[in-house]
């Protein structure tokens, strides 16, 4: 794969009417933008196929999610006022981008070594990522937004599903409400979830409609859970990590789980 490739591949993804496409030869970049507004988001081809050659096809998905997401953004007229119960946070990996176009970023916040918290404005079928420049449009400071998003997540359900393989006992969360992952935000859940467990507390945020909370009370337990983890992350529209997560004294904790051993917490970055 090559930046020649990546670009024609991004190109007819992202082909819609009304859209333009620029490549900047020099930078080796490509913009892709709304005719109509002049609005667009400009992404590096080079850094793509560098996550291509870890990711495959799941590094194209990320992109090609993140400027649809960044180009509605920028089309669409979300007003706060009055929608507060709509502001909620959401889980993306570390590598998605902090800025849909120059001297807009996202609000995000830094979770773990492998995730961000992002805030979102829910528009009932979809929902726009919150920006510097609708904060500024609508008045509200970040804070405000981090505290009604958090405040809205511990009111959401969270129906488990339970099933027990070779002794461990895993919960799932799947409600497909575009907030699963973001479940692992609410504190209260998570404790209540620590008081259940007997053995070793995981979780897995594999992509944005699922969680998973594993009981892990053998070496078993680990690998069952890495093959969940991975088989989640692969099918899922929007990938987050394919990464557990141990869960000890109210903090997560990424581990790497290779075989048939006992996980290896994640260096620091």
């Amino acid at each position: 794969m090559d930046s020649r490739k990546m670009r024609g591949i991004l190109e007819e993804r992202l082909s819609k009417p009304g859209r333009v496409f620029t490549y900047n030869r020099d930078k080796d970049n490509l913009r892709v933008e709304n005719e109509e507004s002049g609005k667009g988001i400009t992404v590096s081809l080079p850094g793509i196929v560098a996550k291509w050659h870890e990711k495959k096809e799941k590094a194209i998905d990320e992109v090609v999610y993140y400027i649809e997401e960044g180009l509605q953004a920028m089309d669409s007229e979300a007003t706060i006022k009055g929608g507060e119960k709509k502001i909620f946070p959401v889980i993306r990996s570390a590598s998605f981008p902090v800025e849909p176009e120059e001297g807009n970023p996202f609000l995000y916040d830094e979770h773990t070594a492998e995730t961000r918290v992002y805030y979102a404005y829910d528009m009932g079928n979809s929902y726009r990522l919150i920006d510097s420049r609708l904060l500024k449009k609508e008045g509200w400071e970040p804070g405000q937004i981090r505290e009604m998003a958090m405040f809205n997540v511990r009111s959401l359900p969270v129906p488990l599903k339970e099933d027990t393989v070779a002794g461990n006992t895993f919960y799932f969360l799947n409600t497909n409400d575009g907030y699963d992952a973001s479940r692992i935000l609410n504190k209260g859940f998570l404790a209540e979830m620590s008081a259940r467990i007997t053995g070793t507390m995981a979780i897995a945020i594999p992509h944005q409609d699922v969680l998973i909370i594993a009981d892990i009370r053998n070496d078993t337990g680990y690998d069952v859970l890495a093959q969940m983890a991975m088989s989640f992350f692969a099918a899922g529209k929007v990938p987050v990590t394919a990464l557990s997560f141990l869960f000890e004294n109210g903090e997560l904790e990424p581990i790497f789980i290779l075989g048939k051993n006992k996980p290896r917490k994640k260096p620091e970055k």
